[in-house]
C-alpha cells in the first residue's frame, strides 16, 4: 500500500501552472509539525513538504487557499529521477496529492 497523510500549513500561496498539453498543476509546501519535543530548546520541529497538486484538485487549491491555511492530504509517493549538470543521477521521492480537505482558512 503506498499512501501518505499529511495534515499542515501551506508555505505560500498556491500558483496555478498550465502546461503546454493544457494540463494544470501546482507546487505547494506544508509544513507539518511533529508531534514531540526534541532539541536543546525542547520545541516542536517541523517539517517541510513539497506536494504536487494535479488538474482539478490543483485548481480548487489555488482558488480556495492561501499561505497559512491548514490542509490535509492524502497522497501517494512516486520515485523520481534527476540528472544533474555532472552526469550523475539524483533520486527522491515526490509526494502526489489525490484528495485534498481545507481543514481551516485562519491562521491560528
Amino acid at each position: 500500500m503506498n499512501q501518505v497523510i499529511l495534515v499542515g500549513r501551506l508555505v505560500t500561496d498556491p500558483e496555478l501552472t498550465v502546461l503546454e498539453n493544457g494540463v494544470k498543476t501546482t507546487t505547494v509546501t506544508i509544513a507539518v509539525k511533529r508531534p514531540f519535543k526534541s532539541g536543546e530548546n525542547n520545541e516542536y520541529e517541523t517539517d517541510f513538504l513539497r506536494c504536487i497538486l494535479w488538474s482539478g484538485i490543483a485548481e480548487a487549491t489555488v482558488s480556495y487557499c492561501k499561505k497559512g491555511y491548514t490542509v490535509g492530504v492524502k497522497a501517494r509517493l512516486q520515485q523520481k529521477n534527476y540528472m544533474q549538470e555532472d552526469k550523475k543521477v539524483f533520486s527522491y521521492p515526490e509526494i502526489v496529492v489525490e484528495q485534498i480537505t481545507f481543514i481551516n482558512k485562519t491562521k491560528e
